[in-house]
């Protein structure tokens, strides 16, 4: 064996960890827990105090356990805002939509003082709000908005035509 054969690990190695973290998903660091707990305690909670009242009729007790999953159905939409980016794009996932969009339709990203989460602004004019990077997060929140940044820096601008090939005369 040649000097350095089998050592590949230092920098092949580390690639596919490099690309696992600047791919990672963009998810609310609080809310996300936040809503997921409230999402089993309003399920559970009200299946609990449904099931164990003596005094309710049946009736009471399904509007209860209904009123209850409802709750937590909200809840777990709550908790399931994120934004998964991949080599080709950026699948956001808000409380009522999703929306897959490739890198150069991404104009600016805007994540202003007062804005409670990231909004993008797209080369159709569109707006499209980002939950899973929130202003509630604090410093993690701006990380992760710098984090999108400079994906879309690098993978969002369109391939101009003619690039890479020489100039013919």
């Amino acid at each position: 064996m040649g000097a350095g054969a089998g050592t590949g690990r230092g920098t092949a190695g580390s690639a596919p960890r490099r690309d696992r973290d600047r791919f990672r998903t963009f998810r609310g660091r609080f809310g996300t827990p936040t809503a997921y707990a409230l999402a089993i305690l309003a399920g559970g909670g009200c299946t609990f105090v449904a099931l164990a009242s003596s005094t309710a009729d049946t009736a009471n007790r399904v509007a209860m356990i209904v009123f209850g999953l409802v709750g937590a159905v909200i809840a777990w939409r709550f908790g399931a805002v994120r934004a998964v980016p991949d080599p080709g794009g950026l699948t956001v996932v808000n409380y009522a939509t999703s929306r897959r969009l490739v890198w150069a339709e991404i104009v600016t990203v805007r994540f202003g003082p007062n804005d409670p989460w990231v909004h993008l602004d797209l080369a159709d004019g569109d707006v499209l709000a980002v939950m899973g990077i929130q202003r509630a997060d604090g410093e993690h929140g701006m990380a992760e908005a710098r984090r999108l940044v400079a994906l879309i820096a690098e993978l969002g601008e369109a391939e101009e035509p003619g690039r890479g090939t020489p100039d013919r005369k």
